[in-house]
């Protein structure tokens, strides 16, 4: 009941637009990947390619500076994900294996939030390598300090030292590290995961509003009577959380990273 109310709410545009925002700053994670996503947008070009592009809820920041914009998913682990069943989703899917497309065919690839779920992250940054022109951007961003999510497709977490060493395999050469935050950005995402998801029970609400598309169907209705303590909550938190990462930040712990590189 609360899903499909929220559903029908989210169809009001301006409605839907306030909850987003609202939902995105309290969520750490994701109002890092749009502020640090939206910073490096401007440099894609050309052809661009998602990998493990989900139900593609980052397009709209690349497309201004795009001529073509495709998706594509590991067809196996895609259609156990919540994003299977909405209407947008990947231009063609793949085994997970080698990306079905010629060498050198994209100006830019991205994948965002994808090389914790591959058991071969080496191999998928090779095939992106691959199908990149010289010269051309590869944009990824990878977590650091997270919870477990999709599981149990979530294996791996990365430093930037890490990202350099892999992307340096295959010809490609680090540009930018960009960091999610720090020391307490990751309290306060922990500290509001938890009220969402495991007091509030809000994963069937995030989903209906576009969120957690990677993840699998959520079960259960939320418990609206925690809602009057558990929002102020999760405001405060985000103030707080924002406001210490500035005058006492530790550049030693964060979310993730976003890494540019260019294709020797």
């Amino acid at each position: 009941m609360t899903t499909a109310l929220v559903q029908r709410l989210m169809q009001i545009p301006a409605l839907a637009r306030a909850a987003r925002a609202a939902s995105n700053w309290v969520d750490f994670e994701k109002s890092w990947i749009l502020e640090t996503l939206s910073k490096v947008a401007p440099q894609a070009r050309g052809r661009l390619l998602d990998v493990g592009c989900g139900d593609k809820p980052y397009e709209f920041l690349f497309r201004p500076y795009v001529d073509e914009y495709v998706g594509v998913e590991n067809v196996a682990t895609f259609e156990l994900t919540h994003a299977a069943s909405r209407a947008a989703g990947p231009d063609l899917t793949y085994d997970g294996n080698r990306l079905p497309f010629e060498d050198k065919t994209f100006d830019t690839v991205i994948s965002i939030q994808v090389l914790e779920h591959t058991p071969r992250p080496a191999e998928l940054i090779a095939e992106m390598a691959r199908v990149l022109t010289d010269d051309g951007l590869l944009i990824l961003s990878v977590p650091f300090s997270y919870r477990l999510h999709e599981e149990p497709h979530d294996y791996y977490r990365y430093t930037p030292h890490a990202m350099r060493e892999l992307c340096g395999r295959f010809g490609l050469s680090v540009q930018e590290v960009l960091a999610r935050g720090g020391l307490f950005t990751v309290m306060g995402h922990q500290i509001n995961t938890f009220l969402a998801y495991h007091v509030a029970n809000l994963e069937g609400v995030a989903q209906s509003m576009g969120r957690l598309g990677h993840e699998g169907a959520a079960n259960g209705g939320a418990r609206l009577w925690t809602l009057p303590l558990v929002v102020p909550a999760m405001a405060w938190v985000g103030l707080g959380a924002r406001v210490l990462d500035r005058v006492l930040h530790d550049p030693t712990d964060t979310l993730g990273f976003l890494v540019t590189a260019r294709r020797n």
